[in-house]
């Protein structure tokens, strides 16, 4: 066993898990100490670059690319009828990206030697973990195992008819007829891709909400317009059925009933938390096998034991996971615990219009207590420059003060006026110190400038000497 010098010694950190939490605890672990193994089940690369955010984002600019000549029209550009998809390219290209992405991430570990070990791991206890039948002691662990799509087992009868996007990237050629069953951002993003690129997409969610959307006005907005690609079917839970004579999967929610080629299950991410030994530290596990955490400091009860990333379930967010093995990372290996801020919440869906949610959701706010500002982006002058004038904007503020709280967005370039946001939030900004800042003309961003306007006409004004109270022309060629 390669790792041989480690079993007699106690290490400092033992890391469990080689994605994004796991990488950046080792990043920090590696500063402090030599006295570390990091080790991973199953092939090294992080979700994101394997199956998740890149590989999604190639396939979604393709799709994109190829959609963009159903505006060719008005822009005068004749011909786009003849524009062909070579499918096979496409995910060839998806691939030979992934792959690029994936060894990008494959550096950190390379150099390691034996401190990195792959096999699958069985806690003992707080300090002591099993790993190829031999054991390795550590005066602190970090459990970060990832996630992997959830998949009801009754499903698995589908055979490779059922897709999740863990596979879904390895196929040269795509079913001609696909349902994507969930709309949460992963269902949304691959509904939408997918029949842009030409696949008949059916998409179906139990919930009526989509795309992590909470404001009922933002979320309607969101459904008018993708329905007008896809049919959508909320609100039901799908029924799945293997036809075998007639060689194709049929799909009952509600009032649907439809025939398709192939599924792809986008129901989530669970933590990866199987038969991990989580009974053996001597804590409470809830309703899903979870001990209790500190999101602040990601320590486990008062133990010597930290969980981060997907595995927790808490924010699966590439940047929370990066954020949460930072901090795990740091308090395995310090004699002091610290307990960090957490930034402000931001969630982006990567479609088009783009939906995000910021800061604090719509349904966690007591509408008695706020004030809302919204735009709809169908005159917004840029926006129809572009042929991209759809969508819509809502933003929260305390009422009174001003200051803002959250955002929800289904808008053109709403991952970017998102950042603006989360960055105003962030800083306790208020909406008349938004309005300070100074905004171009023309731009997209002039679109979240009348939210603002139209939320600060809702409370106290401010002085006319103040640049905060300079309105608008009312001129869609001018705001």
């Amino acid at each position: 066993m390669a790792n041989s010098n480690y079993i007699n010694e106690i290490l400092d950190v033992i890391i469990i898990g080689a994605g994004s939490a796991g990488l950046s605890a080792l990043r920090e672990v590696r500063k402090r100490t030599e006295h570390f193994v990091i080790i991973n089940d199953g092939s090294w690369g992080t979700t994101c670059a394997r199956v998740g955010c890149m590989p999604s984002k190639v396939l979604i600019e393709a799709a994109n690319a190829f959609h963009r000549r159903t505006t060719f029209d008005a822009f005068g550009i004749q011909g786009a009828d003849q524009l062909m998809l070579d499918m096979t390219r496409t995910m060839q290209r998806v691939r030979e990206l992934r792959d690029d992405f994936v060894n990008s991430t494959l550096k950190a570990t390379e150099v390691l030697g034996p401190r990195a070990i792959s096999g699958r791991v069985r806690l003992l206890g707080p300090n002591q973990v099993l790993i190829n039948d031999k054991k390795l002691r550590a005066k602190n662990i970090i459990i970060a195992t990832g996630s992997r799509p959830i998949v009801p087992a009754e499903w698995h009868v589908l055979g490779n008819r059922l897709l999740t996007t863990d596979t879904l990237f390895e196929q040269e050629r795509l079913p001609a007829r696909l349902a994507v069953i969930g709309m949460g951002p992963i269902g949304v993003e691959m509904a939408q891709a997918l029949a842009r690129l030409g696949i008949n997409v059916t998409a179906f969610g139990s919930n009526k909400l989509i795309g992590g959307l909470s404001d009922p006005q933002v979320n309607q907005v969101a459904l008018d317009l993708f329905s007008q690609e896809f049919p959508l079917y909320l609100g039901e839970r799908a029924e799945l059925i293997l036809d075998p004579e007639e060689n194709h999967v049929r799909i009952r929610a509600g009032v649907a009933d439809i025939a398709v080629d192939g599924v792809l299950a986008a129901l989530g991410r669970r933590p990866n938390i199987d038969d991990l030994g989580l009974e053996t530290l001597g804590v409470p596990l809830n309703d899903k096998g979870l001990p209790p955490f500190d999101p602040t400091t990601m320590q486990i009860a008062d133990l010597p034991v930290f969980l981060a990333g997907d595995a927790n379930n808490y924010l699966p967010l590439l940047h929370e996971a990066a954020d949460e093995g930072h901090i795990a990372g740091l308090n395995a290996i310090r004699e002091e615990m610290t307990c960090f801020k957490r930034r402000t919440p931001l969630g982006i869906v990567f479609s088009d219009p783009g939906i995000a949610v910021i800061g604090s959701h719509f349904r966690s706010l007591n509408i008695n207590d706020i004030t809302i500002g919204e735009v709809y982006f169908d005159h917004q002058g840029r926006a129809r420059a572009a042929q991209r004038n759809k969508g819509m904007l809502r933003i929260y503020a305390k009422l009174g003060s001003g200051q803002l709280l959250g955002a929800e967005i289904c808008a053109p370039a709403g991952e970017h006026m998102a950042h603006l946001l989360a960055l105003a939030i962030d800083q306790s900004l208020t909406v008349w110190d938004l309005l300070r800042m100074p905004f171009y003309h023309p731009v997209l961003e002039e679109g979240l400038r009348t939210a603002l306007r139209n939320l600060a006409a809702k409370l106290p004004a401010v002085s006319e000497s103040d640049l905060a109270s300079c309105g608008a022309f009312n001129a869609a060629a001018l705001d």
